[in-house]
């Protein structure tokens, strides 16, 4: 595996857990933080180009642009599968 691989696993580990306590308030595991973050940073990044939003390029830069997709990600996830966001108690 070499480190651009690496990079993109802890980028979308971060990203999906960050998002998914945002969203849900709730944690999706490693490899389900891991596909949320990927999944994200691709829909991210489409977003701000989109809006021609330029972030400058580093971690910080990625982990925002993958966390923010990964939110939007969760949001159409969930109009499409017709889920309903559960309150924690």
């Amino acid at each position: 595996m070499d480190k651009s691989s690496i990079y993109m696993i802890i980028i979308g580990a971060l990203a999906g857990y960050v998002a998914g306590n945002l969203y849900k308030g709730e944690n999706y595991g490693l490899l389900g933080n891991i596909v949320i973050g990927v999944i994200g940073s691709v829909v991210g990044g489409y977003i701000f180009r989109l809006l021609n939003v330029k972030l400058e390029a580093g971690f910080i830069g990625s982990l925002v642009t993958a966390t923010v997709g990964a939110i939007v990600a969760l949001w159409l996830i969930q109009k499409i599968s017709g889920g309903s966001r559960r309150v924690r108690r």
